[in-house]
């Protein structure tokens, strides 16, 4: 038998699927695998770990792999994708094709038809293609300047919302409470400390998505502004590839849109204001898919 490996490595999780021609035979998840975020070492361990589980899920030998997918943030810089491209190889004895993430999710979006993404994870970044194969995209220049209304970006705005509460004269307010027990902190000082350090924020977005679940108005608010800041990529790739095709497809992709009721519901108000009859797909796409069609498709 012959089979192939998919695999999506992100800032948070690493998915890996492994099938034949028609079927998904194992899906699994480990670790992050964004080079760029946790360095080599940590990539190398989930990517490992991701290939070897999903080859035991789906009974399947290594050997028998005949191609594999690797999606990954910044891998349209050559050594992002060279140093994946070698992590894998110590596993793998097939050919590997490295991608950008955003392909493999427009992919498993679209397969070959023209639409448009939004991903929002870790980080996050909107793509599209038109009919005539031009691309375009927006944002995605990385956690320190870009990724809007990403997890990263949710739990910055989180941090500082929380903190102008306090110079606002309000005490410790139940959404500084819950980013505090995140990382652990004792008190404010401590918890300022990490904000301003090497603090993973993307970690801090389940506290706040719960916290506005609990009816707190200034997570309410962050989650609000997130899905805006995501709409306003999407009508920048839409503008420039699609100006006068309202019908054209839009996918969200990413933990953000499918743990966030809030931020998916401010994300496609936002876009039907300005672009009433474009199609969101209510469906959360799984980018991982994309990379197993690639895989096929170029060992065809």
């Amino acid at each position: 038998m012959t089979y192939y490996l998919g695999i999506d490595g992100g800032g948070s999780k690493t998915s890996c699927c492994i099938g034949d021609k028609q079927s998904v035979l194992a899906t699994v998840e480990t670790g992050p695998s964004n080079v760029t975020r946790v360095g080599e070492d940590c990539a190398r361990e989930s990517i490992h770990r991701a290939i070897l589980q999903a080859c035991a899920a789906a009974g399947v030998n290594i050997s028998e792999i005949r191609r594999a997918c690797i999606g990954a943030a910044g891998a349209g810089r050559g050594r992002v994708a060279e140093t994946i491209r070698s992590i894998a190889a110590e596993s793998l004895r097939c050919e590997i094709d490295v991608v950008g993430d955003m392909y493999i999710a427009l992919e498993a979006a679209f397969g070959a038809a023209p639409g448009a993404i939004v991903i929002a994870g870790t980080g996050s970044i909107a793509y599209a293609r038109d009919a005539r194969g031009n691309i375009a995209r927006a944002g995605g220049w990385g956690f320190a300047v870009s990724d809007e209304g990403s997890a990263h970006w949710i739990g910055r705005a989180a941090v500082s919302s929380a903190l102008r509460a306090i110079d606002e004269g309000i005490e410790a307010t139940h959404l500084l409470q819950s980013l505090m027990r995140i990382g652990g902190q004792q008190s404010i000082d401590d918890f300022v400390h990490a904000a301003n350090g090497n603090a993973d924020l993307a970690a801090l977005f389940p506290a706040v998505e719960s916290s506005a679940s609990g009816g707190q108005p200034v997570a309410q608010r962050v989650l609000a502004d997130a899905g805006i800041e995501l709409a306003q990529l999407a009508a920048i790739v839409l503008r420039r590839l699609f100006p006068d095709d309202d019908s054209v497809p839009l996918g969200m992709v990413g933990g953000v849109f499918r743990h966030s009721s809030h931020v998916r519901e401010a994300f496609y108000n936002e876009i039907r204001k300005s672009r009433p009859r474009v199609k969101v797909c209510a469906e959360i796409v799984e980018p991982v898919h994309g990379a197993l069609n690639i895989a096929r498709r170029q060992s065809a």
